[in-house]
């Protein structure tokens, strides 16, 4: 099981952890969305809940609810700056497929 950072995502998410608690760790995991049915969702929160399970990449403490690792385990976050667009992207190996729009997925 893994969940990866890129340098650029990981550049991104220490300098708004930063401004946190020093304990303060980025939660990934899905919910309910869009025309396909999920879609991601990063926050950051300043605790770990202990029912989590944590993934470090880049220096970045990952945590994700077990009920969401299904979906998401293997995926590969990275930070993209296009023109005045900036965005997280990621390369997910369980997504089957996405909306038209991009922003939401289906899997098995």
């Amino acid at each position: 099981m893994s969940i990866t950072l890129t340098k650029a995502a990981a550049e991104r998410i220490k300098r708004h952890l930063s401004e946190r608690e020093a304990s303060a760790v980025l939660r990934f995991g899905v919910r309910k969305s869009g025309c396909s049915g999920l879609a991601y969702l990063l926050e950051y929160a300043d605790e770990a809940p202990p029912e989590q399970t944590e993934f470090v990449s880049e220096g970045v403490r990952v945590l994700v609810d077990p009920a969401h690792l299904r979906y998401v385990d293997g995926t590969r976050i990275d930070y993209v700056a296009e023109g005045l667009s900036h965005s997280f992207r990621f390369d997910n190996p369980n997504v089957e497929d996405e909306c038209g729009c991009g922003e939401s997925f289906t899997t098995d």
